[in-house]
Order: structure tokens, then C-alpha cells, then sequence
């Protein structure tokens, strides 16, 4: 579940979100939230900031050869949008019915995946066009999508990583994404780099580099400080997008309604 609090439109939207609200508080307060001393952390520098919609309540973020496709969430505005990185300027959006939540994204083979959230179905997009050309469905939530060579890549907020056939969508293999003792809960968005899986972490200000072999934390990204303060509904406006240029090794953040979007470059701290 991605959101605290919603106005929503109809008596079953909020007790839809009642109930999510139940859910997030769970999630966010009851599950551990560890973090190695002996695992590297890594600060990061502003290299550029580019402008992005502050309506768009962000699940997954793809870049390819300077455009931006987003899933944006929340039921009854749920969406696939394009944009330029420079301008901001949307260049297509595409919305989903209002009886799904939007979730992850990822691009494969020319073609856009975006996932939904308890629906458990998958939207296949022609990735010029837009235009939808088939679905799928997978037996857990959905929450961040990325893929490597062979499979889709997918979380579902617990500490398990799941690996499915490219083809037929099956489940072929699990990684519990673990530092040190201790299971990591709360993955989110998902961004294969480098073979590596980033992940940003649900209401919190930082993302985990993952190891797709072991599921080991190989190191922490802090983000502290990035996320605007001065916006109203703090809560909902966390860290959550990320995108990779591997042309240029360059890396993309931003968060749910945030008004910028981050290029960064990684600093490594002093334990």
C-alpha cells in the first residue's frame, strides 16, 4: 500500500483507503527497520534538477534516451504518462481504469509492463504508441518492477524478490533481500543498475543495492535531505522513482507529488 490518506470520491474509495490506512500504519510501524553498521553507506551530490509534475503520485520510473515514462498511482487517477527529462512536459498520458492502482514499470524489449497493486494484473504498452497490446496476471501484489536479461523483476513490500519467466510470466526463482540478521521489508520501486537491484524503501529516505544473487544489501543510499520540506502532506511525499541512463551512468530520483526531479551522483560516506 502506498498512501496514507486520500480524499476520495466515493463511500467505497474510503473505506478502500480506511483499510490501506490500517494496512500502511502495519507495515510502516510494526515491521523491523534495520540497517548494518558494517554495510557501506553512500551520500549522494545534485548533479542537475529538472522539473516534474507535482500531480503525479509516482510507483515506477524508466528512462530511455531522454524521455521519462512514469506509472503514477492512487485509484481513479492512476496513469502511464511520457515526458521529456529537460522540460517536464508531458508528451502522452494514458490513464487506467479507475478500478486500478498503478504500480511498478519497467521496459523490455521495446514494449512498457506496468504492474497494479491488488489487482494483480500486468498492463503490456507498445512503447511509442502507448497503446496497450496485452495483460497478465502474477499471484502477489504489485509494487516495483525492473528486469534483467531474462526476467521481470518484482516486489511486493515484503522482503522477498521475485524473478519471472520473461515469456510466460511464471515465477522461477525467490531472494529474501537481507543486511546482516535482519529482513529487509518495504521494497518498493525497483531499478535494475549494473547488476545490481536498487530499491527504494516505503517512507523512508534512503534505497538499498541489492545483490539479485543473494539478496544481500551490498549498500545503503541516504537520501536524507533530498525530499522537499516545505510542501503540504509530508507523509505522502516520499522518495519513491528511480532511473538509470547506463549510456551516460547516469542516475535518476524523485518522489510521490514531488515538483523536482533529481539527476545524483553517489558519495561515498565515512562509517
Amino acid at each position: 500500500m502506498k498512501v496514507w490518506k486520500i480524499v476520495a470520491g466515493s463511500v467505497s474509495a474510503i473505506l478502500v483507503i480506511g483499510v490501506g490506512i490500517f494496512v500502511q500504519a502495519n507495515w510502516i510501524f510494526l515491521r523491523p527497520d534495520c540497517q548494518s553498521s558494517s554495510t557501506p553507506v553512500f551520500g549522494y551530490e545534485i548533479v542537475n534538477t529538472y522539473p516534474h509534475d507535482e500531480t503525479s503520485f509516482t510507483e515506477g520510473l524508466v528512462y530511455e534516451n531522454g524521455t521519462l515514462y512514469e506509472s503514477t498511482g492512487i485509484y481513479g487517477i492512476s496513469s502511464l504518462r511520457k515526458f521529456t527529462l529537460t522540460s517536464g512536459n508531458i508528451l502522452q498520458n494514458i490513464p487506467l481504469d479507475k478500478a486500478y492502482f498503478a504500480e511498478g514499470l519497467t521496459l523490455m524489449d521495446n514494449q512498457l509492463v506496468q504492474l497494479t497493486w491488488q489487482e494483480k494484473k500486468a498492463f503490456v504498452y507498445d512503447k511509442t504508441s502507448l497503446q496497450q497490446v496485452s495483460e497478465f496476471s502474477y499471484p502477489m501484489e504489485g509494487w516495483g518492477l525492473t528486469h534483467d536479461a531474462n526476467h521481470f523483476i518484482l516486489s511486493n513490500g515484503s522482503p522477498t524478490i521475485f524473478f519471472l519467466d520473461k515469456k510466460n510470466f511464471s515465477v522461477v526463482r525467490e531472494i529474501t533481500v537481507t543486511d546482516g540478521t535482519c529482513s529487509v521489508y518495504l521494497l518498493n520501486e525497483l531499478e535494475y543498475i549494473q547488476n545490481e537491484i536498487y530499491a527504494n524503501l516505503l517512507g523512508k529516505n534512503r534505497i538499498a543495492r541489492i545483490s539479485p544473487e543473494t539478496g544481500k544489501v551490498l549498500s545503503w543510499i541516504d537520501l536524507t535531505g533530498l525530499r522537499p520540506t516545505d510542501l503540504p502532506d509530508p507523509a505522502n511525499r516520499i522518495p519513491n522513482g528511480i532511473a538509470y541512463d547506463p549510456a551516460t551512468n547516469r542516475l535518476f530520483v524523485t518522489g510521490k507529488w514531488w515538483p523536482k526531479l533529481y539527476e545524483i551522483r553517489l558519495v561515498e560516506k565515512k562509517q
